[in-house]
């Protein structure tokens, strides 16, 4: 089974390879637009469009994701420079934002559309961020790490000291939520832990 993973962000392909998966990276080159809402639903259909636009072959599997950081009416994305990244920071602090993940696999079996399989799927996040001074905003940003990460900060680097809590799957905030992911991987019949649809090794 060819994966191909239609994503150039070295977190998802890591995650991957805890995972213990083998695949190609052709990151989509799909502009997704705007997000609007409802947010779980637009970022659910972005993941799709993602994998749809690489025009699978036979036999292939694609694997595409879409995250955005969601606080209130606000969806955050990457900061354009230092300055939005402190501006973001302090939006988040102390307060609780959700973090939203579509996960879209497309599995091409045949030459004829009906031998085309999508699945879908989208994972949710709630993130506390504890109180952050000034001080500490200002250090985070120096270290360069919330300049390209949605929401400005990274859960698996030093942004992991602003995360008071979570409630729900880890992975999904680093940007790749593994155990749905598995899940609809296996529905494709890739054998992920030992197991495929089938549950045969």
């Amino acid at each position: 089974m060819d994966i191909v993973l239609a994503s150039a962000s070295p977190r998802r392909a890591e995650l991957l390879r805890q995972a213990g998966l083998t695949f190609r990276v052709v990151p989509s080159r799909l502009d997704e637009g705007k997000p609007v809402k409802p947010w779980a639903q637009w970022v659910r259909d972005a993941a799709r469009f993602k994998a749809e636009s690489l025009l699978p072959r036979v036999g292939e599997v694609i694997l595409a994701a879409d995250t955005i950081v969601v606080m209130g009416e606000r969806v955050l994305g990457k900061p354009q420079n230092k300055h939005e990244a402190a501006a973001m920071l302090e939006f988040l602090s102390g307060r609780v934002h959700e973090v939203m993940t579509g996960i879209c696999v497309v599995h091409m079996m045949g030459n004829n559309e009906k031998d085309v399989r999508i699945y879908q799927d989208v994972e949710i996040t709630k993130v506390y961020f504890r109180n952050l001074t000034a001080q500490e905003i200002a250090a985070y940003v120096a270290s360069a790490e919330p300049l390209d990460k949605a929401g400005a900060y990274g859960i698996q680097g030093l942004g992991a000291l602003l995360v008071e809590r979570i409630e729900g799957c880890y992975f999904n905030v680093v940007g790749l939520p593994l155990v749905k992911t598995m899940q609809l991987l296996r529905r494709c019949g890739v054998a992920v832990l030992g197991e495929s649809k089938s549950g045969k090794k």
